[in-house]
């Protein structure tokens, strides 16, 4: 039930057939311009957030990472957190959950934090890893809370260099990808659901929808030409 290379395949299949996961042309916030594009928020009714919960799950569950609370930054990871926590407990798993706020709260039970203590070793779960803004974010509240993060999970990783700031605005690359520079900067293992050569086995494979559609050939060699532009190495 939890073969990873199942649990990827499964998972980028799903992706397409809901229409999260795109092909064409797609302008990302970088200023690049993808053959592919993921989008997390269209996991939008009980169904699919079930399903997607699910992923979530078995690729914890896989990983055999041990942790003690879940925690989801708001906003995505808060319905992540929750509805994987639910997934959990089909897989034999009743784990705790937590979220926070995006402002305290000065009344009532007061504070950021939503649901259970943040203790022990704290497992975030969030959709993408773009800047790692939310990452940072969440270690800090883990952190003040005197618990530990032990790991982040993700449903797609672009496996995509970054682009270095840079004053003059060249936009040189980073030799790191997001998730990378998360696992160097807090030592973190990042687990995901499925990542970018996942979405070319799908492409190139007998899994794709239709094989051998000129379309998907078409897309299959976009995304490669941009993997073999802008992806890292590891």
């Amino acid at each position: 039930m939890n073969d990873p290379s199942q649990l990827r395949t499964e998972f980028i299949r799903f992706a397409v057939e809901t229409g999260v996961l795109k092909f064409g042309q797609f302008t990302l916030k970088s200023g690049r311009v993808s053959p592919y594009f993921f989008n997390a928020g269209l996991f939008n009714d009980g169904v699919s957030l079930q399903k997607l919960c699910e992923f979530y799950a078995r690729t914890i569950v896989a990983a055999g990472i041990q942790f003690d609370v879940l925690f989801g930054p708001a906003y995505k990871g808060i319905t992540l957190a929750a509805g994987t926590a639910l997934e959990l407990t089909r897989l034999g798993v009743n784990t705790p959950y937590a979220y926070n706020r995006k402002e305290a709260k000065d009344h009532g039970e007061g504070g950021v934090i939503v649901g259970a203590p943040l203790v022990g070793r704290v497992l975030i779960i969030d959709d993408v890893i773009s800047a790692g803004t939310s990452v940072r974010e969440s270690v800090q509240m883990i952190e003040s809370a005197e618990a530990k993060p032990c790991g982040v999970v993700i449903a797609l990783d672009r496996m995509e260099k970054g682009q270095k700031a840079d004053p003059a605005g060249s936009g040189t690359l980073s030799e790191l990808s997001a998730v990378q520079e998360v696992n160097q900067a807090y030592g973190l293992p990042v687990l995901s659901i499925a990542g970018l050569n996942d979405v070319l086995a799908y492409l190139e494979g007998s899994e794709s929808s239709v094989a051998g559609d000129v379309q998907l050939l078409e897309s299959w060699a976009a995304v490669k030409l941009y993997r073999t532009k802008y992806g890292v190495t590891g």
